[in-house]
């Protein structure tokens, strides 16, 4: 064998050893080739010529120029009190801001007066600009929910199903109304008296529950069903919720607080930082665990960030790869052939990217090495990728859409915030033993926009966690946004309603709100047994 070969063949023998003795290694290796492999494979097919409308120079300067809009929105904001009232995100400023400055509002005006030949008749961006931005969400979408949960300690399910039970409960059972409560509009009224599509009665749940970034990320599953204008109306619903949510929860706390719902007292909306809402709480990190990844970083010429960026890449590549199989499984029984209905193949690959991070987490944690992801930065990049989708939407959306169903999605929007809100007063008290207001606030609070939304509204009325809410809400995620906001069944829903009609699924969410309900009721009872009897055996003990 000549001296090459003999290289080649040490080479290959080190790595395979090197593998073995170190399954990290084996794992960045494995999440090398399936991001790097379905692309390569993807431009040799393509041969080049696939090209998106716009030069790599467009997306440097469409970055750049989204970047200054965030300082813009960031310099409006903390200027303007009515912003900071609202605890509006920069972000969703900045994106109002690009709106418009853009082809829907400036360019529209400008090419009523002077002509569509004219200078800024598509506004102030070019249209390659424009181009990179409406592609942003449905890429940048994959970051943020990766990010979900890595660096989170997961405890086990049984530990986490005592804790936060009632909220899983009373979480789901919002989720599911806002599906029941859109169908019934969808099939009664939007598509009577409007003309939509039964899709459409997805519209809350998406806009609502799932906030800006999954109803931007859902574009591409709209346009395959066939409704064009869900995307607008989707990023419309969630401006509407996060802006209404705030409205409706700071009153509520007020409420709360007056009629003695609260038990710790209500903090004042003064002593909040005006940033609450982009801030979201980190626990501190065992010093053990930081020190163990700077020793480990030390002997890697890699900065931290990078590798997060790496962990984050793995879960991406897994969820991708689950997604591939489903689809692949899909069309090997009931699509062979492309004959059957296809439901998997519609499902974006977000909410695979959620339960990939969940994977990469449990991976580490079965490892021993879960030290090498920080928790602090990962909800930094994934904060970063959130704001790029967010400003990027609101950018992107036509608000000739919106104007043209602006009664379906005023009907939407109404019906949504009434549902929120009443399910809250009445069964929050039912479904919560303890603490009900403050925990149920940031349920109803993450309906209606964010999950930033909801730990805003418990920070007014629990400011120091004298409840326990915040751990409970945190818990009750795990159990919630993979299946709901954002998970598996927002995903493929408008290709389920699109499939079977909207009287099978209205049919089949009324069932799961059904089951919710009762069994948060029936929970409730359970749990407020448990806490009696212990209660009693607390006062034996002390009068023996």
């Amino acid at each position: 064998m000549t001296q090459p070969g003999l290289r080649l063949q040490r080479f290959f023998k080190g790595a395979f050893l090197e593998c073995r003795s170190k399954p990290l290694v084996s794992i960045f290796l494995m999440a090398l080739f399936l991001v790097a492999g379905p692309s390569a494979f993807a431009a040799i097919a393509q041969g080049g010529d696939g090209s998106p409308g716009y030069t790599f120079v467009d997306v440097f300067f469409a970055f750049i120029t989204l970047s200054f809009l965030v300082l813009v929105g960031r310099w409006i904001r903390q200027h303007v009190g009515v912003l900071q009232a609202l605890f509006l995100p920069s972000s969703i400023v900045a994106g109002v801001v690009a709106l418009l400055l853009g082809p829907g509002v400036l360019g529209g005006i400008v090419s009523a007066i002077a002509g569509e030949g004219s200078l800024l008749a598509n506004g102030l961006f070019p249209q390659p600009i424009l181009a990179v931005w409406s592609a942003i969400p449905g890429v940048f979408i994959n970051i943020v929910f990766a990010t979900i949960f890595l660096g989170e300690f997961i405890p086990p399910p049984s530990e986490i199903w005592r804790r936060a039970s009632p909220q899983v409960a009373f979480g789901q059972s919002i989720a599911w109304g806002q599906y029941v409560v859109g169908l019934l509009l969808a099939m009664l009224v939007l598509g009577p008296v409007f003309g939509l599509p039964p899709v459409s009665g997805a519209l809350i749940e998406i806009g609502f529950e799932g906030g800006h970034g999954t109803a931007a990320g859902m574009a591409e599953v709209f346009e395959e069903v066939g409704f064009e204008a869900g995307p607008d109306l989707a990023v419309g619903m969630a401006t509407v919720g996060i802006v209404t949510g705030i409205i409706a929860g700071v009153a509520l706390s007020n409420w709360g607080r007056h009629r003695g719902h609260t038990v710790a007292s209500r903090q004042a909306i003064d002593d909040i930082p005006a940033d609450a809402q982009e801030r979201l709480p980190v626990e501190e990190e065992d010093p053990e665990t930081t020190e163990k990844r700077r020793r480990h970083l030390s002997s890697l010429l890699v900065d931290p960030l990078s590798l997060q960026f790496g962990f984050v890449g793995v879960a991406i590549a897994i969820g991708w790869v689950i997604l591939e199989l489903l689809v692949l499984i899909e069309s090997l029984t009931w699509n062979r052939g492309g004959t059957g209905f296809e439901v998997l193949g519609g499902i974006p690959l977000f909410p695979m990217a959620l339960v990939g991070g969940i994977i990469v987490q449990l991976l580490l944690k079965r490892l021993n090495k879960q030290y090498l992801i920080s928790r602090q930065l990962m909800v930094r990049i994934g904060g970063v990728a959130l704001d790029a989708t967010i400003v990027a939407a609101l950018a992107s959306i036509s608000l000739a859409i919106i104007a043209r169903n602006f009664g379906a999605f005023a009907v939407l929007a109404i019906a949504g915030i009434t549902w929120n809100v009443l399910f809250f007063i009445y069964f929050a008290p039912r479904m919560i033993p303890r603490a009900w207001f403050e925990r149920g606030i940031g349920d109803m609070g993450q309906s209606m926009g964010v999950t930033a939304t909801g730990i805003l509204l418990m920070r007014m009325v629990d400011p120091d966690d004298r409840t326990g809410a915040f751990e409970s809400f945190g818990y009750k995620q795990l159990f919630f946004e993979p299946i709901v906001g954002g998970g598996l069944f927002t995903g493929a829903a408008p290709v389920l309603i699109n499939r079977f009609g909207p009287l099978a699924i209205l049919l089949l969410t009324g069932g799961l709100l059904a089951f919710w309900i009762i069994f948060g009721l029936w929970n409730y009872k359970k749990i407020s047994q448990a806490t009696a009897i212990e209660s009693q055996r607390e006062t034996v003990r002390v009068r023996q």
